[in-house]
């Protein structure tokens, strides 16, 4: 006989012998569409459950915990999990993170209800154009490559000190790929949904397309720093790393381009001059996250103890300066700052909320490249947040207001706080997608940057 998450639940902390208990039970279903040479490959739909079960056990001065995780977990074997996160908090030392748990006698709206689930239903408005941009792609010689990706995953945490908490995530991405006949020129076009519901097909293609165009006259040009204009994807791969490291017991530890050299943090100190804002918030239109902590571990930026803890909305940069850094119960009695719990979304914005566009920014610039998107980002020195990257499919070079051709990739070695100080104009705020980071963070909404300097360390040979 099967259970709910939620019969789950009830059932892991009725089974508990430990002195307190958190369960987590995820249940999810995604569906996908793929595609090559503007024909359809495969399209398919999967379901999944895990249960996860944090035993705490006093111990002296302390609480230490244990944690078990698993899929697929049948009711009969929900005891043995129980055991098991039991045993190992019975064998930990008392966890430096213990907090008391979050407390409270009220259940979420529809605690009680099915888990949500998508369908390969979710593409229905979708898959029509993406055929009829098929047929536009044969018909100029082009060819399109992709795939489209639905997930909706619902997560009920219950806990011996009375939490019934209920939150229902979906997720979407669409990564679309425009190719010449000859695959010698290649574009790139992403973004992130909740329902698929204003996906723009033809606008993607058309966007593609002018790029492909654009790539008929290639120029080669050296390594160097040049005035770059980053459209919101490629934004967004560098905001989002700043934002993973931006976490304040690391800073408060000296290990990172957030520690104040002396000790302490950075939290305060101007990044920019321009009045620039990158903050998360669990109620952002198109962006919606959970609005309590889901913490299935301990680690850096998470606390087991923290789970159910409300998240608002939340500044880490605000008018050009660091307004925060992340920071769990714990970590934030180290270092001093307020409680900041990481949240699942994240935006910025710039000056004016009627920013210039990214065909605006083209416009007035007098000579610069235009990207498309990096990838490959790697971390070479988190005292300076030095990354390392490539940029890809497509790099552009503008002059008195045009684009006029395609030129040569290149690994790029930059900071994203270093960037940020030699900011030179912030376009319009957009929802926007991660490449490189595409599997782990889609909630995103980003402006399109031109930046003094941006340094193209190399010329790649990569396409």
């Amino acid at each position: 006989m099967s259970m709910t998450p939620q019969e789950s639940v009830e059932r892991a902390l009725e089974l508990s012998k430990a002195d307190d208990c958190i369960v987590i039970a995820d249940a999810s279903s995604a569906a996908n569409l793929r595609w090559a040479g503007n024909t359809l490959t495969t399209n398919g739909v999967s379901r999944s459950r895990r249960l996860t079960v944090i035993a705490l056990r006093n111990k002296g001065e302390g609480v230490a915990s244990g944690v078990v995780s698993r899929a697929g977990v049948l009711p009969d074997q929900i005891e043995e999990l129980v055991r098991a996160a039991e045993e190992i908090a019975d064998g930990n030392e008392p966890a430096e993170d213990a907090s008391p748990l979050v407390r409270s006698s009220m259940a979420s709206a529809h605690w009680a209800d099915e888990p949500a689930a998508t369908s390969i239903g979710v593409f229905e408005g979708f898959a029509p154009a993406l055929g009829e941009a098929f047929g536009v792609a044969a018909a100029s010689d082009r060819r399109l490559y992709g795939f489209a990706h639905h997930e909706l995953t619902s997560t009920f945490i219950g806990s011996s000190s009375g939490l019934r908490l209920r939150h229902d995530q979906p997720t979407g991405k669409v990564e679309l790929n425009a190719k010449t006949a000859d695959l010698s020129g290649s574009a790139w076009g992403g973004v992130s949904t909740r329902d698929f519901g204003g996906v723009d097909v033809p606008a993607m293609v058309a966007s593609l397309d002018q790029r492909l165009d654009w790539g008929r006259r290639r120029i080669d040009l050296p390594a160097g720093r040049y005035e770059s204009l980053l459209p919101p994807s490629a934004v967004a791969d560098l905001m989002t790393y700043l934002y993973w490291t931006a976490s304040g017991r690391d800073a408060h530890e000296g290990r990172t381009v957030f520690s104040k050299p002396g000790g302490g943090t950075r939290v305060g100190d101007e990044l920019t001059s321009l009045p620039v804002r990158l903050w998360s918030d669990p109620a952002a239109p198109g962006l919606e996250c959970a609005p309590f902590v889901i913490a299935h571990a301990s680690g850096g930026d998470s606390s087991v103890f923290d789970n159910g803890l409300p998240l608002g909305a939340t500044d880490w940069i605000a008018d050009g300066r660091l307004a925060a850094l992340t920071d769990t119960r714990y970590s934030a009695r180290l270092t001093g700052l307020p409680l900041t719990p990481g949240i699942d979304n994240l935006l910025m914005s710039g000056p004016s909320p009627a920013g210039p566009s990214l065909e605006e920014m083209v416009a007035s610039t007098e000579r610069g490249l235009l990207l498309t998107c990096l990838w490959y980002i790697r971390e070479v020195d988190p005292q300076s947040l030095l990354l390392t990257g490539l940029t890809r499919d497509g790099v552009y070079l503008v002059e008195n207001g045009e684009v006029v051709g395609q030129v040569n990739n290149f690994r790029f070695n930059e900071s994203p706080v270093g960037m940020l100080s030699r900011l030179a104009e912030v376009g319009r705020t957009e929802q926007t997608l991660p490449r490189e980071w595409s599997d782990y963070f889609t909630r995103t909404a980003m402006p399109a940057l031109r930046v003094c300097d941006f340094n193209m360390s190399t010329v790649s040979q990569a396409s």
